[in-house]
């Protein structure tokens, strides 16, 4: 079917508007300072060891990295605990942030030290916004269904662990990573950020494009919102652990260690 002439028009025009938004609010954002630190946040369903195969890679180039424990109680626990590590940082800090964790970033990224922030397959809302009700907007999931509660607290169940959450993983691999997942109390989930770190510092963002934890639609939608600097790794959800490699380019480039 043929498209008449003011329905193409109109198409093209609004293609260079976004195209123009996009291109005005990367500009915004300068280029991140040189950092030596890296802090890490681990998000649900894991602990701060997640990050391990990062971390070895960061040091192997002399960046000094800290992983924190993120409780899993409360948001404001999760900020509060994340802010002290931050305290402790001598200098510019790439922050990082897998899954819940987003929120963790996105809030506590605000924090004077931080230089840059790196979101991987995570979330990033606004300033208050409902990040449930934004995750609404796009196909729900699998690993949302495998979530069990035991009064207050929740995790993953195993069949949902090892083929939505982990499914690019050997099995032996992810049925460690199943054993030392930390439960996350309900209210958790019930915090909104006050702040959104990336509106004012450089961003960049890693879509796991076969994730069933979080959309890999919404994921783009966040990353493009903010401005990142995206990369796209054909991985599950714990890309992190999968393609470590990718993962620790990113928060090189975050870092300025780029050749």
């Amino acid at each position: 079917m043929l498209m008449n002439r003011r329905v193409f028009s109109t198409a093209v025009l609004a293609g260079a508007a976004a195209s123009l938004i996009s291109t005005r609010s990367m500009a915004a954002i300068p280029a991140p300072a040189k950092a030596r630190n890296v802090v890490f946040v681990h998000g649900l369903f894991a602990d701060g060891s997640c990050w391990s195969e990062v971390i070895a890679r960061l040091q192997a180039v002399g960046l000094n990295t800290t992983s924190v424990q993120n409780p899993l109680t409360t948001l404001p626990d999760a900020v509060a605990s994340a802010r002290r590590v931050l305290d402790r940082q001598d200098g510019p800090t790439v922050f990082v942030g897998h899954s819940f964790s987003g929120m963790i970033v996105t809030e506590a990224g605000v924090h004077p030290n931080v230089s840059a922030l790196v979101y991987v397959a995570a979330r990033a809302p606004d300033a208050g916004e409902d990040y449930t009700a934004l995750a609404k907007t796009y196909p729900t999931p699998p690993a949302t269904a495998g979530i069990v509660f035991d009064g207050d607290e929740g995790r993953l169940g195993e069949e949902a662990f090892l083929r939505d959450f982990a499914g690019d993983l050997p099995k032996a691999k992810a049925e460690v990573l199943y054993a030392v997942q930390q439960p996350f109390h309900k209210a958790l989930l019930t915090g909104r950020t006050t702040n959104a770190a990336w509106r004012s510092k450089p961003s960049f963002y890693a879509v796991s494009t076969e994730d069933r934890t979080i959309n890999p639609d919404l994921e783009r939608f966040m990353a493009r919102r903010m401005g990142a600097r995206m990369i796209e790794v054909k991985a599950s959800h714990l890309s992190l652990i999968s393609h470590p490699d990718e993962i620790a380019g990113l928060i090189l480039e975050a870092a300025g260690h780029t050749a």
